[in-house]
Formats: structure tokens, C-alpha cells, sequence
């Protein structure tokens, strides 16, 4: 996105003055540096009133865009709903984040090619639901891998989430490339097509955590209830080991756990706090795919007794002082296999 291979294998250390563009708002003149022996990219030089390099913007979404070799628009996505405005638009979830977006789908490097163009020419309808999406997925990534999910839950929850959404663009592609190349004959049927598009777009991401995490619990043999009843219309993602038991007054409370599934939850996890009345004193367990949350927002997290599971190779972007706080997601099935023992 910045610098040609020659550049990187003649130089080890790169400098490129650059301008960006702010929100549309305001310019910096700033500098893209390599250092070839960190294998680290840093944008520098944002003058002392830059007042985007805050605390308290930890967890937004950055987001920067090549407009040419030497202009670049920057935004930062700072609330929940903005966050997901763009990922919708995209079709991304935060797993698809800290990389380079692909414009075009039929550019995106697929090492499953022939199982994708397989499974794209099996379907009968125009469009699978979510969750056959998501099961496609991950028997395509079982055709490339050699060990079993329960080796690696949480790498293996991050492949399966990612190749969905390459699945997912291919067939998107594959369905309206044709149409959107031909051109359209009026606003109205582009719009019809756009909104058609996001909607799908929407709904995939919100369900593919929850599918992915179904299966992981399956392969584990652990017994829960997906979206099950516990008080009210309140639905806790996943009730273990079952409503059933929720409601059974003699079953022990100690041995009831709720886990909420949310891709996003910078705003949205006080969501969880009265998910299920008979756990209320107890912890309330969040997974999620969000990459970064503030120090302060832990800490809020902590005094409603809310724990983060997310995938391992995430817990870096965490605030160091509070990583420890985190579940990874083999840490969190460990502790419902031992629950159900």
C-alpha cells in the first residue's frame, strides 16, 4: 500500500513524507517510516495539537484510505454504532480488521479456490442462509487442516471466521459482479440492489460468531441452549447447560454459566449485566471480536463482574495492566467441560 519491494529490500530504514486528511476535516503533513528490522510501519509527525492520540480512543476503529502515492483520508469510528455502520458496509467483522481491505472481491488471494468454486456451483438458491455460510466455511478450512479444532479453539475460531467472509465476498461476486458491471438503468433499481446487498451484509456478520460458536462447543461435546429463554424475553446468547436447568430451582446456580456473543462491544456490553436473573451476583462471560478496549472501560467491566473472552492472538491489542482479566476462547471451554463434568 505504500512502498514498492524494491524499496523495502534497498532500505532499512524508509521514510515517506505524506498528506492526510483528517475526518474531511483538517490536514497533517506526517511521514510514513519502515524499519526493516522491526518489520514495523509507523505514520508520524501529527503536530502537538493532534488531538486524535488520546486514551480515551482506544478501541475505535482507524481506518485509512490510499487516494493517491503521496494522499491519504484518515477517520476514526469512535462510537459502537459507527463502528458498525462501516464493518456493515463492508461486510466485515472486527476479525477482518488490522489488514488491508480489498476493494474488489475477485482481487482477495484465495488458497481454497477449487472447494469455493465448488461449493459456488453446488448452491440452488440465490443466496445460503447464515448458517450454512458459516458450516461451508469450516469444511473448507477442515480440507486444509491438519490438526482438530479442539487443538487450537482459538485460532481455528479466527480461520473459520475469515474464510466466511471470503466465501462470502466470492459468492457476492459471483452473484452481482456481472450485474454492477453492466451498469444500471435507473437510480431505483441501483438502490433496490445497494440496500439488497447490505442488508445481507448485515445479517451475515451479526450471525457468524454465534454459528462458529456453536460448532466449537459441539466439537467439545458441550451441552448448551443457542438463544435460550431465561427470564422476560431476555436471551442470553448461549445458556449452559441448558434452559432446561436454568429453570429447574434444584439444579445448582453454580453450576449454570451464560455467555454472550457480541463481534462489537465498546458500547454495548452493559447489554449482558441482567441477561439471566439467577446469575446476576455472578460473572457474566463476553466473547467478542473486538481488537482494543480502554483501560477505563475494563475497569468498568471488572466492577460489573464482566469477563472478556476473545481469541488469543487479540489479547495483545488489550491494554497490558489488564490483559490478565482476559479469557482466551480454549480457557473459557475448558472451564464449561470442567463445569460439566
Amino acid at each position: 500500500m505504500f512502498f514498492c519491494e524494491r524499496e523495502l529490500r534497498d532500505n532499512h530504514i524508509l521514510k515517506k513524507p505524506v498528506r492526510v486528511k483528517w475526518q474531511d476535516d483538517f490536514f497533517t503533513d506526517s511521514c510514513l517510516t519502515w524499519y526493516a528490522s522491526k518489520k514495523e510501519l509507523r505514520l508520524t509527525r501529527f503536530g502537538r495539537s493532534f488531538s486524535l492520540l488520546q486514551a480515551k480512543y482506544t478501541g475505535a476503529l482507524f481506518v485509512l484510505a490510499k487516494e493517491s502515492d503521496v494522499d491519504y483520508a484518515a477517520f476514526l469510528f469512535d462510537t459502537e454504532d459507527a463502528i458498525q455502520q462501516y464493518l456493515d458496509a463492508f461486510g466485515l467483522t472486527p476479525a477482518e480488521t488490522n489488514c488491508l481491505v480489498q476493494s474488489n472481491a475477485a482481487s482477495l488471494e484465495l488458497q481454497e479456490d477449487a472447494a469455493i468454486a465448488q461449493f459456488i456451483s453446488h448452491l440452488t438458491m440465490d443466496f445460503p442462509s447464515s448458517y450454512e455460510m458459516a458450516r461451508a466455511a469450516r469444511e473448507i478450512i477442515a480440507q486444509n487442516q491438519p490438526f482438530h479444532v479442539t487443538k487450537n479453539p482459538d485460532q481455528s475460531l479466527l480461520d473459520w471466521i475469515q474464510m466466511e467472509y471470503r466465501l462470502f465476498r466470492t459468492i457476492e461476486h459471483d452473484r452481482y459482479g456481472g450485474i454492477v458491471t453492466a451498469g444500471f438503468s435507473t437510480v431505483d433499481d441501483f438502490l433496490t440492489l445497494a440496500n439488497k446487498i447490505l442488508n445481507r451484509r448485515k445479517s451475515r456478520a451479526g450471525k457468524s460468531l454465534e454459528h462458529h460458536l456453536a460448532a466449537l462447543f459441539d466439537a467439545y461435546s458441550i451441552v448448551y441452549t443457542a438463544q435460550g429463554i431465561t427470564e422476560g424475553k431476555k436471551k442470553p446468547d448461549f445458556l449452559f447447560p441448558s434452559a432446561e436447568k436454568y429453570h429447574d430451582i434444584s439444579f445448582p446456580t453454580e453450576k449454570l454459566c451464560t455467555l454472550a456473543a457480541k463481534t462489537t462491544c465498546k458500547d454495548r456490553w452493559r447489554q449482558v449485566l441482567n441477561e439471566a436473573n439467577r446469575l446476576r451476583s455472578k460473572p457474566k462471560y463476553l466473547c467478542t471480536l473486538q481488537q482494543g478496549i480502554s483501560s477505563a472501560q475494563m475497569d468498568e467491566m471488572q466492577e460489573e463482574c464482566v469477563v472478556l473472552v476473545v481469541p488469543k492472538p487479540y489479547i495483545k491489542t488489550f491494554p497490558r495492566t489488564r490483559q490478565n482479566r482476559i479469557w482466551t476462547i480454549h480457557k473459557f471451554v475448558s472451564y464449561i467441560k470442567e463445569l460439566q463434568s
